[in-house]
């Protein structure tokens, strides 16, 4: 047996390949998947059934949700748990009446926040068949924003009805992946993937700084805001959570991308000149990123959870699909260690806790109300810092799966 397994060895290496396995010391004793089992676990005990919908409650159809449960639906796929499916279920299901219309969801404001929950409809529908049809007709429902989205006059699509002209890296990850994975029940798919794919041109077009290798957060196709650049119509800071949202996007979107369209090597370029900003600027210490990506040593700038954990995926997967090199395995291992030595919080009685997660941040708002959001450095680094928000709790599950599959497989060293 030995023998046999030296000489496994011995091939592996003539082959010119290496075994890149998680070590479960390198993480504080437990592996990427048991890692994302205890965080998920904690969060739906700790959640209750707070996020799902009830006549006179306070949940609302949201996009924070959505990535929680799509989070839960993908760990079941790796390892099977009906709780994640039922809390799904119950979290985001509740909210779809039979035939598809969704509670608290309101068209009219043409949200893409709004569209982002449409990706657990979807994943349960196709988990749960007839049982769940009920979701496929919400998602028939969602899609219908689509054809009537407000656009910039060279065809983005605003990020809300109320943000005129405005489009940001958050919408990109909220509209693409559900789009795109829409495509194969729509009457002309084609359309969807053209699409898809335009606006992600568009995002990376407008608001990609060479300089610095990152996208500013939001950009203004009138130049009227008063955060953005009256030359180039952009915000003025690279914000980590919106750079996460568009590489989540990217890696995401690819999952359904035709494999025979013209664009799809677009998309996988702009994912690899995105994937080199973000590891430019991973903290060389600890692994992580800073809120505000490009000014690590600047007072009052933090390392922030939720965008280090979609680095740490997007990446992960970016690499466990072969669209990014296998040179950057050193720097996602890094970086998960870094969340898991940081962020990471024991609550006792095998709970878990991510620390150090912005709340929230966006930009506008009304001018004099006394918290306009102006893009600037100080307005990223004054919004609350909160633990186990749903925006780092689904990222860092998916952080985990990846981690684990990018373990499981013998890698191929890069030509």
């Amino acid at each position: 047996m030995k023998l046999k397994y030296f000489c496994w060895l011995g091939l592996m290496a003539l082959m010119g390949c290496v075994l890149v396995r998680p070590q479960p010391n390198q993480y504080a004793g437990a592996t990427p998947l048991v890692w994302s089992q205890r965080l998920a676990a904690s969060e739906m005990a700790r959640r209750g059934d707070s996020l799902a919908w009830q006549p006179g409650g306070k949940a609302k159809w949201d996009y924070a949700a959505g990535l929680f449960t799509l989070s839960l639906l993908k760990l079941n796929e790796i390892a099977p748990d009906a709780r994640y499916v039922n809390y799904s279920e119950k979290a985001i299901g509740s909210f779809v009446s039979p035939d598809g219309e969704i509670a608290t969801y309101k068209p009219a404001e043409y949200q893409l926040d709004a569209i982002n929950p449409g990706r657990t409809l979807l994943a349960l529908w196709q988990t749960e068949g007839d049982r769940e049809r009920k979701c496929f007709f919400g998602c028939a429902n969602l899609v219908l924003q689509f054809l009537q989205q407000p656009r910039t006059p060279d065809g983005g699509f605003w990020h809300k009805q109320r943000y005129t002209n405005q489009m940001w890296l958050d919408g990109i990850y909220m509209a693409e992946p559900f789009y795109c994975a829409m495509g194969p029940y729509l009457k002309d798919p084609t359309s969807a993937y053209d699409e898809v794919a335009r606006q992600i041109q568009l995002i990376d077009t407008h608001t990609y700084d060479a300089r610095t290798g990152l996208h500013h957060h939001g950009w203004d196709a009138a130049k009227v805001q008063p955060w953005a650049d009256p030359v180039t119509g952009c915000s003025s800071n690279f914000w980590g959570r919106g750079e996460g949202w568009l590489a989540m996007a990217l890696v995401d979107v690819l999952d359904t991308f035709p494999t025979n369209h013209p664009a799809r090597a677009q998309i996988i370029a702009t994912l690899q000149k995105t994937a080199a900003g973000i590891v430019k600027w991973q903290d060389a210490q600890t692994g992580l990123w800073w809120q505000v990506l490009d000014a690590g040593g600047r007072k009052g700038n933090y390392q922030e959870a939720t965008a280090s954990a979609m680095f740490v995926y997007a990446l992960a997967k970016g690499v466990n699909h072969g669209y990014l090199s296998r040179d950057l395995i050193p720097a996602i291992q890094k970086g998960y260690a870094g969340i898991i030595q940081n962020f990471i919080r024991s609550d006792g009685a095998d709970r878990s806790s991510l620390t150090q997660c912005c709340q929230v941040a966006g930009l506008g708002g009304a001018p004099g109300s006394g918290h306009y959001r102006d893009g600037s450095f100080n307005y990223y680094i004054s919004e609350p810092i909160v633990a186990n928000d749903l925006k780092g709790v689904g990222p860092f599950i998916l952080a985990g799966i990846e981690l684990e599959k990018l373990g499981a497989v013998p890698m191929a060293n890069q030509p």
